[in-house]
């Protein structure tokens, strides 16, 4: 049986064979959608960092199942806290923004228009800072702009000004 050494660039193929089954086991242990995914992307860095070598696909998946779950079992332990009472609890500094229903379609919108959307609206940057950050020319920007809220408004259904 030949083996394979995971190279940098086979990470993305490693993900999309294996990322469902990570997910699934971290869920299983944590039971909840945020810390899955939190340990999904951990999962997947140490085995960025481990420069791990596989004799198959099923060893692959083995690996990252026994990763998984021991990391799963490390948040677990970590989160036994001793019960404090709620009145000892600092009030946070900021309140937890409102379910917007607006954000959602944005972020099912194509790659291109959702970063470039949220960062202008959400966030408040300019259209320059969006170029600096995303490295595309601030005409780029502006055209992806107009053409989501485009997009925006057909979703909308003509809400949107």
């Amino acid at each position: 049986m030949a083996t394979y050494s995971r190279a940098f660039d086979d990470i993305e193929a490693i993900y999309n064979r294996q990322v469902s089954t990570v997910y699934r086991v971290c869920y299983s242990y944590l039971g909840n959608r945020a810390d899955a995914e939190d340990a999904t992307q951990n999962v997947f860095l140490r085995l960025l960092r481990s420069g791990a070598s596989f004799e198959s696909g099923e060893h692959e998946k083995a690996w990252l199942i026994r990763v998984s779950a021991n990391l799963c079992k490390d948040v677990l332990k970590a989160s036994v806290r001793k019960n404090v009472p709620l009145d000892a609890i600092p009030e946070p500094e900021a309140k937890p923004q409102e379910y917007d229903a607006t954000l959602d379609i944005v972020l099912s919108l194509d790659e291109k228009y959702k970063d470039v959307v949220y960062l202008y609206y959400y966030e408040g940057w300019s259209t320059d800072q969006i170029s600096g950050a995303l490295g595309k020319p601030p005409s780029t920007i502006r055209s992806y702009l107009s053409e989501a809220r485009a997009l925006l408004r057909e979703r909308l259904g003509g809400e949107m000004a």
